[in-house]
């Protein structure tokens, strides 16, 4: 079938194909950061029950390190804004992909509908009566 098409046309199709895979990648990530922020807010909820002065350890690679209760808690509060601003940016991406993808999608309709010669939709090309 696409080889029957304008160049125009499949251009337009592997741009739609491309578009669909960044799109999914987004999904992905966005779903990542959405699953780490809800962790990061969850452990930050968690230490507010914690006396301050608990011995207190944090993950660095396959290490567990003492850490204070207010270098825990300030590095959870910059993981929490970190991850809000990079899922307010996949938000944002998400929707520019979806965008990029409606437009196409419409061009490449309209690239199809004018150049195949079938009927152009109503009141178009044979959908005439006698």
């Amino acid at each position: 079938m696409q080889g029957n098409l304008p160049p125009e046309a499949q251009e337009k199709i592997e741009q739609l194909q491309d578009l669909q895979e960044t799109a999914q990648e987004v999904a992905v990530q966005k779903q990542e950061a959405e699953s780490s922020l809800t962790e990061a807010q969850n452990a930050l909820d968690e230490l507010e029950n914690i006396d301050e002065e608990t011995t207190m350890y944090r993950s660095v690679g396959e290490l567990l390190v003492e850490t204070e209760y207010d270098q825990a808690e300030e590095d959870l509060e910059d993981k929490v804004d970190t991850l809000e601003i990079r899922l307010e940016t996949l938000e944002k991406q998400e929707g520019r992909v979806q965008d990029q993808f409606e437009s196409l999608q419409e061009e490449l309709e309209d690239l199809l509908g004018g150049g195949m010669g079938g009927p152009a939709g109503p009141g178009g090309p044979g959908a005439g009566g006698a």
